[in-house]
């Protein structure tokens, strides 16, 4: 994933609502969204190079999403696949936090990524490009693309806005959240961030969806999950002119939520607050 923007138990009725676009070369061969027929505990897309994903939900209630960090260092040499950091979270056993813990020592062999796992009580962040130590996130809106969570770029900001107009309706519509990720504007010279990328580059994915002929948006996500545990993931995906070019839609019931739902799973680690957002129209 390159953009994401959720609300973690945020939202009277959903205890997480998630949408995301991914963004990868056109030529790298990927499996649409599905349950893995070598391990159906995982409902999920599907690198087809490395094997891994970038996207996940599980049966248990657990999810996983990863984004690339954008540090422009040069690969880690033989370094692990990112995208096997997700199913071997949803597939595990420990709390999301001793996952993370146990990925802490083994993190610089991994070329840049943030990763966000969480189950039914709780969502943890974890780069390792910043804080040494995985994070709670507290209740609240976040964002995320490829630096760390709720860094001020212009487009994680503009959809961090727009989630919240939506979130704000009587009912969260998945057609109003894939409308949000649609969004080709490109941000203006003065608010694009300095990553090292040429300026042509950096112009081109300051855009929410991005759209070129060798690198761009392959597909758009949207996951819903109630605080019953009814889940629903959506993928839309898209062809390198941004056409669409099919669709996906699974529902199942996850693990019962616990009554008291917005309760910490440690109550005295550090948490990632809610930071303020404009929510006033464009």
């Amino acid at each position: 994933m390159c953009l994401l923007v959720l609300a973690w138990k945020f939202h009277p009725r959903y205890r997480l609502v998630l949408a995301g676009n991914r963004d990868e070369f056109h030529d790298r061969p990927t499996a649409p969204l599905g349950w893995w027929a070598d391990d159906p505990r995982i409902l999920a897309g599907r690198d087809l190079k490395a094997g891994g994903t970038w996207l996940g939900v599980a049966r248990s209630g657990r999810f996983g999403v990863v984004t690339n960090y954008r540090d422009l260092q040069a690969p880690v040499e033989s370094a692990p696949s990112r995208g096997h950091l997700i199913p071997r979270f949803l597939t595990g056993a420990t709390s999301p936090k001793e996952f993370l813990d146990d990925l802490r020592g083994a993190a610089p062999r991994y070329s840049g990524f943030n990763l966000l796992v969480g189950g039914t009580r709780a969502l943890y962040y974890f780069s390792n490009r910043g804080p040494s130590a995985p994070m709670a996130l507290a209740p609240g809106i976040h964002a995320l693309s490829n630096h760390l969570i709720d860094t001020p770029w212009h487009k994680v900001q503009r959809t961090r806005e727009r989630l919240a107009r939506v979130l704000a309706g009587a009912d969260v519509e998945p057609e109003a959240l894939f409308r949000m990720l649609a969004d080709r504007e490109p941000a203006p010279d003065d608010a694009l961030p300095a990553t090292g990328l040429p300026l042509e580059w950096e112009r081109l994915v300051s855009a929410p969806f991005i759209v070129n002929e060798r690198y761009g948006t392959r597909a758009s996500y949207v996951l819903l999950v109630e605080r019953n545990g009814r889940t629903v993931l959506h993928e839309r995906r898209f062809d390198p002119s941004g056409m669409q070019t099919g669709t996906s839609r699974f529902e199942f019931k996850s693990a019962e939520v616990p009554e008291v739902w917005f309760a910490a799973e440690d109550p005295d680690e550090d948490v990632v607050a809610d930071t303020s957002f404009d929510s006033s129209p464009e």
